[in-house]
């Protein structure tokens, strides 16, 4: 049975969006990145946080003339992997190895975690946040950013937990930006 995990960047308020601008610059994070892709079995997705993915990432795999190396290995992975977009009202896949999921989320993430591989990923909020609502995210890794946003939307403020949900810190990395990266089990 392969995991679920939530990666999400954030600032330090809590805020996940675009406000919170792109990562700082800095190699080991990068690295991070890449390698959080080249060792995902697939990326789970919503069609809001698929669309600021796709085009992006591949566009830049196929055009990386003026791009740095770590953003043309990031696409590159993030071409690679498999990806499961849940929307119904997005028309097709606008990326490689995409398949649109117009049934009910819960039956295809449990049944997604059944079969044999890598560990799935889920990104953006609404959808992890259902996700988590419903007990099925199994690990957790934030990557908060050194900045205060200050306004925008907030991670897990649509939440309505039954019950609170302990986590176990296992590991964390500080990056040269000054980026935190905290991971944390379910208990």
């Amino acid at each position: 049975m392969r995991k679920l995990i939530y990666s999400v960047n954030l600032s330090i308020d809590g805020c996940f969006d675009l406000s919170i601008g792109p990562p700082p610059p800095a190699e080991d994070l990068g690295n991070f990145f890449i390698n959080l892709l080249r060792n995902a079995g697939m990326l789970v997705y919503g069609r809001t946080t698929y669309e600021i993915m796709v085009p992006y990432w591949p566009n830049i795999a196929r055009n990386p003339a003026g791009e740095t190396k770590e953003d043309v290995e990031f696409a590159e992975a993030f071409n690679a992997v498999e990806k499961v977009v849940f929307s119904k009202s997005l028309e097709k896949a606008e990326s490689e190895n995409t398949r649109i999921v117009r049934t009910n989320v819960e039956d295809e993430i449990r049944k997604l975690k059944l079969e044999e591989g890598k560990n799935m990923y889920v990104g953006g909020v609404t959808l992890a946040s259902y996700l988590i609502e419903l007990g099925l995210i199994d690990e957790y890794i934030f990557t908060i950013f050194p900045i205060i946003a200050g306004n925008g939307k907030r991670l897990m403020e649509s939440i309505n937990m039954q019950e609170k949900l302990g986590l176990k810190l296992v590991n964390t990395k500080i990056f040269n930006s000054g980026c935190v990266m905290l991971h944390y089990v379910k208990q």
